[in-house]
């Protein structure tokens, strides 16, 4: 019972639970075995005091909350371990290619986490980036396969419709989460087409500072001067470490036919238009800099595009279309067009969005809104400031309510399912410790755990 509340907290997030590690710093590698004191083995694998405390460090600086607090990294720190042990007995390996992918994907997340300079994560931590990349090596390998031992534990977990329902029976009433409001929506989505004038300026202007760096000055100096792309212009246009498939493909069937200190020509993404110069080749690893430019959109030119939704917006309520077909012909929402136009939750896959999920202006929208009833057109601003404007039709509204099958049986389903891996993971956890050397210096943290590592484990007191 004390597993299926915890599980229920998660009814009102994304559903989905990862009985694998969850997401650890990777700057919390391994000290020396004599740096400090051992505070468990697992099989050969030793388990060090500062590996606790740093990671928890770390984890409190980059806001993640981890259920009980320094115990609980101790009690994961247990499980990866005990999962190693276990990829060594079935010959479980992960390549260290695909150990760099995973730690460049990491560092781009932590750098737009840092509003995208990699300078700032640099200071933040006081390492230089492939210095923390050395740090996060042998901890991205070690969660990678350790994850891919769980996943063959585990193995395709499915709960069918009764199942759900018992599951759901065998939950007190009083343990029930309150949803809150939650609204459907779809979406058509039209930007200003930027005239050819706006175009070309934009290349004349990037095809001059290529000439002024031609001239002598500095491409760094230009691109903080004059670079529109937020996360590199005030590092120069910098960007280190480039692989493929880290870029849209026009930006990189550019870049990746550069020979050392060219200039390219101005070309066109979706971003703007952009010139790269290429400081570096490292095998198929780019170092290098850019310039956006994005084209300037008139006053005129987003009229156009909400004069353009005045007009669909007639068609629809005279049913000369439905929204779905018009949202599959003229929406330029890639992510809602071929979907009817209804915007899908990411943090749950489906289409529900609660209140706090959406942002401000979609809110006070959708609020004014009857079930089936489209809004005027409203203006918006995209993160990377594109502007455009929107249709808006209210599907469906929610009213607050406690979990239930009728309302949140996806959402029940996934906590189903992942009450059943949890099962499954404690069922392989009771049988590996039978026959695991294992001990643990309980007195260091003072971690009692009311489970089977508490019962099982061998506590060298």
């Amino acid at each position: 019972m004390r597993t299926k509340r915890k599980l229920l907290k998660f009814i009102k997030q994304r559903g989905v639970v990862v009985f694998a590690l969850a997401m650890m710093s990777p700057f919390a590698q391994a000290q020396p075995f004599l740096a400090d004191g051992v505070v468990a083995v697992v099989g050969k694998n030793v388990i060090l005091k500062s590996d606790v405390e740093m990671q928890y460090e770390n984890m409190r600086l980059e806001g993640f909350d981890r259920e009980g607090g320094v115990c609980g990294i101790f009690k994961e720190l247990l499980f990866e371990k005990l999962l190693l042990h276990q990829a060594v007995i079935d010959s479980i390996i992960v390549a260290d290619e695909e150990v760099d992918q995973l730690m460049d994907r990491r560092i781009n997340m932590l750098v737009a986490q840092m509003g995208g300079d990699p300078r700032r994560l640099e200071a933040y931590y006081k390492k230089t980036i492939p210095e923390i990349k050395d740090e996060m090596r042998i901890l991205m390998k070690n969660q990678e396969i350790a994850q891919r031992v769980q996943r063959q534990i585990v193995g395709e977990v499915n709960v069918t419709p009764t199942e759900v329902a018992e599951f759901y029976r065998t939950i007190p009433i009083d343990s029930l989460p309150l949803i809150n409001t939650e609204v459907e929506y779809a979406q058509i989505v039209r930007y200003p087409t930027v005239s050819r004038e706006a175009r070309s300026e934009a290349i004349e202007r990037l095809r001059k500072l290529k000439e002024r760096v031609e001239g002598g000055s500095s491409f760094s100096t230009m691109a903080i001067l004059y670079s529109e792309d937020p996360g590199s212009a005030k590092n120069g246009g910098e960007y280190k470490g480039i692989k493929r498939g880290q870029f849209v493909k026009e930006f990189e069937a550019v870049a990746f036919n550069l020979q050392r200190g060219q200039i390219s020509e101005p070309f066109e993404t979706e971003y703007g238009y952009h010139i790269v110069i290429l400081d570096a080749r490292k095998g198929e690893e780019l170092d290098l800099r850019h310039i956006l430019i994005k084209p300037k959109v008139s006053p005129e030119d987003l009229d156009a595009a909400k004069h353009f939704l005045d007009s669909l917006t007639i068609r629809l309520n005279k049913k000369e279309l439905t929204f779905a077909e018009a949202a599959d012909l003229y929406s330029q929402d890639d992510e809602t067009k071929y979907n009817g136009g209804i915007a899908i939750n990411p943090q749950s896959g489906e289409p529900k969005w609660e209140v706090d999920q959406i942002d401000k202006r979609m809110f006070v929208t959708l609020e004014k809104l009857a079930i089936g009833e489209i809004a005027a057109p409203s203006f918006f601003r995209t993160m990377d400031g594109k502007e455009g404007f929107k249709l808006v039709k209210l599907l469906n509204r929610i009213d607050p309510h406690k979990a239930n099958l009728k309302e949140d049986y996806q959402r029940i389903k996934l906590v189903a399912e992942n009450a059943k891996r949890q099962e499954i993971v404690e069922s392989w956890i009771t049988n590996k410790l039978d026959e695991t050397y294992i001990k643990i210096n309980r007195n260091v943290f003072g971690c009692t755990f009311t489970d089977t590592w508490d019962k099982l484990v061998v506590i060298n007191e």
